[in-house]
């Protein structure tokens, strides 16, 4: 009959939990700069229904109708 070694077990289960919060860091930090890239790269497009639209008030689409009453 063999003795587990408790402390070994402890050690590489420890190890283990080190590694993967080390993976999850770097997956994180991964994406965080993915976000950061696509942003400032204007990772998303515009939309052809509002190009050319500045915010503020907006010339009529009829035109110049001067309506008086």
């Amino acid at each position: 009959m063999q003795k587990s070694r408790p402390t070994q077990h402890k050690r590489a289960r420890e190890r283990a939990r080190q590694e993967k919060q080390q993976e999850k860091a770097a997956r994180r930090l991964e994406m965080k700069n993915r976000k950061a890239a696509k942003t400032t790269t204007g990772g998303t497009q515009e939309d052809p229904d509002i190009a050319g639209i500045v915010p503020g008030p907006q010339p009529s689409p009829w035109g110049e109708d001067d309506i008086e009453q």
